[in-house]
């Protein structure tokens, strides 16, 4: 059976006081750096930090009472599951999820704490989607999916309503892509109203399942590298979702995990928001590609359940990424004074020492020797330039770090 918009709008009228509409946030910030109107669509603000709620709640809602006796299982690597955790909680219904191995410990901790047992099994989502139907085959429990299934595709699609209420001259939306049932459902929701709006799907580069599926015609497996954007890490798009997004989608396009870091970092330091790497593809994608010049553009922020330890590094790594964050591995000469002429052109060019880490004895540095390495604040990619070449002046040997 294929959603409808029928079933959105049900979906939309079923959603009860759990799920939240959220914000749409103008961002001039964004604006500027994108060329583009941008508005920001708050999903990390829904409950359980994820618009997955949304599909969750409505498909164990509408499960039959006898369906509810056996209780639910998922796969997830993390917002799918929290999801189902709270649906079934408030339903007082038995659940179980699959997650990944590798899965954040902070939303592995958050499942948990809605009351699921939960189960790590593989090193991505569709390891674990095997096991949980497994599960589901050996207990008669209903398999709720991450974004297969009609229901939890049309309840997803209510963000698509959202989007016309609040904005109905808009011109561009972009969505984060990762099995689909979010970008379907938008999809569905908005071309029914408005076929002129161009949607625009976005992957990260690690996982282009959707994008190869597209291209080529036909469901491909794709992906598997490396990425920050566990959330999104499908190997295999689901089959209702690839006929719907491969109907009505504008565009599929790709971000790496440095672009993604960069529009992690702007949302915590210009706005203040804290989203996850799968939350931020539609975000990256807008401000490094700067696609839309002039054009109203929302950009849906898809969640927000990042893992503290990651949430550091995406700090450190967008102040190096914009200049603002130096590091650099000096020999010296052992002696009195020699670390003073360093600090001294530090002084100079006004950049802040933030650390300093003193080493003697590893097996590269000569006798008579020591290194530093130095971790310094600037205020941009113009003054560490400047001290760069005040510290190359002085014949100074060090090499750069970030």
């Amino acid at each position: 059976m294929n959603p409808t918009y029928d079933e959105v709008v049900k979906a939309d009228l079923s959603r009860g006081d759990e799920i939240k509409k959220t914000p749409l946030i103008h961002s001039p910030t964004f604006s500027d750096l994108s060329g583009s109107d941008v508005y920001l669509k708050a999903e990390f603000r829904q409950k359980t930090g994820s618009f997955k709620i949304r599909g969750a709640y409505y498909k164990i809602k509408s499960l039959s009472d006898d369906e509810k006796k056996y209780g639910v299982v998922a796969a997830s690597a993390g917002n799918h599951a929290q999801g189902v955790a709270f649906a079934s909680s408030l339903e007082k219904i038995p659940c179980t999820i699959v997650m990944p191995k590798n899965a954040s410990p902070a939303k592995v901790a958050a499942t948990r704490g809605y009351g699921a047992e939960v189960i790590l099994e593989g090193v991505n989502y569709d390891e674990s989607s095997a096991k949980a139907r497994e599960i589901a085959l050996e207990t008669g429990a209903t398999m709720i999916h991450a974004f297969d299934d009609p229901q939890i595709i049309a309840a997803q699609g209510v963000i698509g309503l959202e989007i016309l209420e609040d904005l109905p001259d808009v011109d561009e939306v972009y969505v984060p892509i990762g099995g689909g049932g979010l970008a379907a459902g938008t999809l569905i929701a908005i071309k029914e109203k408005n076929p002129k709006i161009r949607v625009i799907g976005v992957q990260s580069r690690s996982f282009p399942s959707m994008y190869e599926s597209v291209k080529k015609g036909s469901i491909t497996a794709s992906g598997g590298g490396r990425t920050i954007a566990d959330g999104i890490s499908v190997k295999i798009p689901g089959q209702l979702t690839f006929a719907i997004i491969k109907e009505l989608i504008d565009d599929i396009v790709l971000v790496d995990d440095i672009e993604i870091t960069k529009a992690m970092f702007l949302l915590m330091e210009r706005m203040k928001f804290v989203v996850e790497p799968a939350g931020a593809v539609s975000l990256a994608y807008l401000i490094s590609k700067k696609p839309s010049p002039g054009k109203k553009v929302i950009a849906i922020l898809a969640g927000g359940n990042v893992d503290m330890y990651l949430l550091g590094q995406i700090v450190d790594k967008g102040l190096a990424a914009m200049g603002r964050l130096l590091k650099l591995s000096i020999i010296l000469p052992d002696r009195p004074g020699a670390f003073k002429d360093i600090v001294d052109e530090i002084t100079f060019a006004n950049a802040n020492i933030v650390e300093v880490v003193h080493d003697r004895l590893s097996s590269n540095i000569n006798a008579g020797s020591a290194g530093v390495t130095l971790s310094l604040e600037t205020q941009g990619k113009e003054q560490a330039m400047s001290l760069i070449e005040a510290l190359r002046r002085k014949n100074i040997q060090f090499s750069l770090l970030t």
